[in-house]
């Protein structure tokens, strides 16, 4: 069983930053898929940006203004939100696969951690 522990979110105005933070205490995750998916009310759960092993890749509407990273020593991974819009509000999760081959769908995922809410004010 992997515990994944998430943490950063909050309150922020529109175009303001967040840094998401997922911990794995005890776990590496070089030979895990990593990623960040969020769900807003009402909304199905979206993949945000991922790591695997052919690199990170990101959804259409947040490239260019989120970053995915893996601090290895840490065993965090981290999801740097700039310049974030209203609809980004949402529960962030994270999420590790038993694979390193990356995924775009929740149902691909075989841990997940506990969310952190990010709420964007206009």
């Amino acid at each position: 069983q992997v515990q994944l522990v998430e943490s950063g979110g909050g309150l922020v105005q529109a175009g303001g930053s967040l840094r998401l933070s997922c911990a794995a205490p005890g776990r590496t995750f070089s030979t895990q898929a990593m990623s960040w998916f969020r769900q807003a009310p009402g909304k199905e759960r979206e993949v945000v940006a991922g790591v695997s092993w052919s690199g990170p890749y990101y959804a259409d509407s947040v490239k260019d203004r989120f970053t995915i990273s893996i601090d290895h020593a840490k065993n965090t991974v981290y999801l740097q939100m700039n310049s974030l819009k209203p609809e980004d509000a949402a529960v962030y999760y994270c999420a590790a696969r038993r694979t390193p081959v990356g995924g775009r769908k929740a149902d691909e995922y075989d841990y997940w951690g506990q969310g952190t809410e990010v709420t964007v004010s206009s």
